[in-house]
């Protein structure tokens, strides 16, 4: 169930904490449609979602709402051509392959560049998807020319970690965020970092975050799925 007051009290942090605007993606995945129905009476727009089919059918019974799609989960070579049909953003792009294949199949739609962020893998770990941060310059270089998708930021994903958490995960952002305008100084157009979720979204406030994708905070444990 969406939680309203939740919703309410976000939107105050985000007023008295962020240094630029910041929007709310509420992650939707694995709740049931009454939950989104809920969250759009309260006046959300942005939805994040991993699951393609799970997508899909959402969008199918909720066509009639202007509605921001957000694509959070890990791209499929097989499943780009529906991202892009389908979705106005993409937080987790990886390769140029996978930004090829989206910009093929959005050009086709006839639709505007693809939003796209490009995943970030600042803490290191293998378990964790992302570009390094010594990669990102080469596969910027290689997404500007693809006219179907127009990269507006980056994104992350901070490991977990111990007592220490709130420092360590607001270094993780500070980082990207640095990365980001070093990327602005070397003359790419950027206006995003998506970063912070449920659990670290004040440090992610901290450091500049323009996107923040809630879901358990919102929407509390998965309904479906």
């Amino acid at each position: 169930m969406f939680d309203l007051k939740r919703w309410q009290q976000v939107h105050r942090e985000i007023a008295e904490r962020a240094i630029q605007p910041v929007r709310v993606v509420a992650v939707t995945k694995g709740q049931a449609l009454e939950s989104l129905e809920q969250a759009l009476a309260a006046g959300v727009r942005a939805f994040g979602e991993s699951y393609l089919q799970e997508a899909l059918e959402k969008q199918r019974t909720l066509r009639s709402w202007d509605i921001e799609w957000h694509f959070i989960g890990r791209i499929q070579s097989n499943k780009t051509r529906l991202i892009a049909e389908h979705f106005d953003w993409v937080h987790a792009l990886m390769d140029r392959s996978h930004g090829e294949r989206l910009s093929r199949a959005r050009e086709v739609t006839g639709r505007g560049p693809l939003s796209v962020c490009v995943q970030v893998n600042i803490s290191g770990e293998s378990s964790k998807g992302g570009v390094t941060c010594e990669a990102l310059p080469e596969l910027l270089a290689g997404l500007t020319d693809l006219p179907g998708i127009r990269v507006r930021g980056l994104m992350t994903l901070p490991e977990l970690v111990g007592e220490d958490s709130g420092q360590k995960v607001r270094q993780r952002f500070s980082r990207l965020r640095e990365l980001r305008d070093a990327c602005i100084a070397g003359g790419y157009s950027m206006d995003t970092l998506s970063m912070g979720m449920s659990g670290d979204y004040r440090e992610a406030l901290a450091e500049g975050a323009t996107l923040l994708r809630l879901g358990t905070l919102l929407f509390g444990s998965r309904e479906v799925g």
